[in-house]
């Protein structure tokens, strides 16, 4: 059996303050158990880039296209409007082979410095959250709910920080991280920059 290809898509990472100021909040949506792909598991907003994203974006390179994507993924799992200026590319994750459906994922944090309601469809997104990342894994860890691995790998490079503007500066500067290290997914070239 020959290995699926996986399918482009982008995931936005939700950074708000927390309501007590000390700490930072995590926006996580529980997909339907309906759903092949983490059915049931809680993940941050995300999805399939379509057609109609490399068409937005005005070329056919797929990191412009992630970019309109995670834009409109958050929109329709979140009712959030987010500009993709406020994206901030930190990851790229890719499915491993042999699993029913697979992709590679453009990750980006978004930092929200003002205040948002979240609105879901009760269809492919049955539930919200806002939670610190540290509870968030406690939750996992305690086996409360399921979290995929990149959403705990994130949760837990988020957790190190307290406060957006550290988090900003943070995430600005450090490296990409991209699983499986030499996925040839992962091409910057895609971004204009060289490889």
């Amino acid at each position: 059996m020959s290995e699926l290809e996986p399918v482009p898509a982008a995931t936005v990472v939700l950074v708000r303050r927390a309501p007590s100021e000390a700490d930072l909040e995590v926006l996580l949506l529980q997909r339907n158990s309906r759903l092949v792909f983490h059915g049931g598991h809680w993940v941050f907003p995300g999805g399939r880039i379509d057609q109609t994203d490399f068409e937005n974006s005005g070329t056919d390179l797929e990191y412009p296209a992630a970019l309109k994507a995670a834009v409109r993924e958050t929109k329709e799992e979140s009712g959030i409007d987010i500009d993709e200026t406020q994206l901030i590319h930190t990851a790229h994750w890719t499915t491993p082979p042999k699993l029913p459906r697979r992709f590679c994922t453009w990750f980006f944090v978004c930092p929200l410095f003002e205040e948002v309601s979240v609105s879901v469809d009760n269809d492919e997104i049955l539930d919200h959250r806002w939670i610190s990342p540290r509870a968030a894994i406690a939750d996992a860890e305690a086996e409360q709910w399921v979290l995929p691995r990149p959403t705990l790998t994130t949760l837990s490079d988020i957790s190190a920080h307290r406060n957006l503007e550290e988090l900003v500066a943070a995430v600005t500067v450090s490296n990409i991280r991209i699983f499986p290290k030499d996925s040839h997914y992962y091409r910057p070239a895609e971004m204009g920059y060289p490889e």
